[in-house]
């Protein structure tokens, strides 16, 4: 294929790891899905008709690594420098050429790899702040608390309480509007009991 350069298969290769990427963190729709499958399949391609060097495969893969550590330091500009110039060496001299030289166009590696390598950094720090900020709302603290019926609820239902609707489940029927006090909780259910006060029998 002869419009298949080394430039358009880095391209491709880039493509494919974030489009596999997306296609993890956002499974189900299927689109991310083919679309990645597509860029994998014509990497591969790349890779089987072009000739490229082990060695600067081998060298991508330790950019990889060392980006995964950068992620994981709490100071991590020089791992991330090491990963960003790991990154280019590998993609400029990934496919050969009849004189050994680079070619991949080292702006487009420079580019690509920034690009990539930014967005990248930002979006897994971003998901491994969000795995370690404790939880926002403790279900476990609305044990005691009491609410208000918005359906009627009884092996399910709505209930208002502390200022945000849950799914609630009763041991006996509870009408609409009625007082209620959170004795447990299932999961994301909330168990409820009327007030003792309101004198509707359960």
């Amino acid at each position: 294929m002869d419009f298949l350069t080394p430039n358009l298969a880095y391209l491709l290769l880039i493509a494919a790891i974030v489009l596999t990427s997306l296609a993890v963190v956002t499974p189900g729709t299927g689109v991310l899905e083919v679309a990645a499958f597509i860029a994998l399949g014509l990497t591969g391609y790349a890779l089987w008709v072009l000739p490229f060097n082990t060695w600067a495969l081998l060298i991508l893969a330790l950019g990889a690594g060392l980006f995964v550590q950068a992620v994981r330091k709490p100071k991590a500009v020089g791992w991330l420098i090491a990963a960003a110039l790991a990154f280019i060496v590998g993609s400029v001299f990934l496919f050969r050429t009849p004189r050994g030289g680079m070619a991949v166009h080292p702006a487009l590696a420079v580019v690509a790899s920034a690009s990539v390598g930014g967005y990248f950094w930002l979006a897994v720090r971003k998901a491994l702040e969000a795995m370690q900020r404790p939880p926002v709302q403790d279900m476990d603290a609305l044990i005691g608390r009491t609410g208000e019926t918005r359906t009627p609820v009884h092996h399910e239902g709505t209930v208002y309480v502390d200022g945000e609707l849950w799914s609630a489940r009763s041991p006996c029927p509870i009408p609409a509007g009625h007082p209620v006090r959170v004795v447990a909780r299932e999961g994301f259910v909330l168990v409820v009991e009327p007030l003792p006060e309101t004198e509707l029998p359960c």
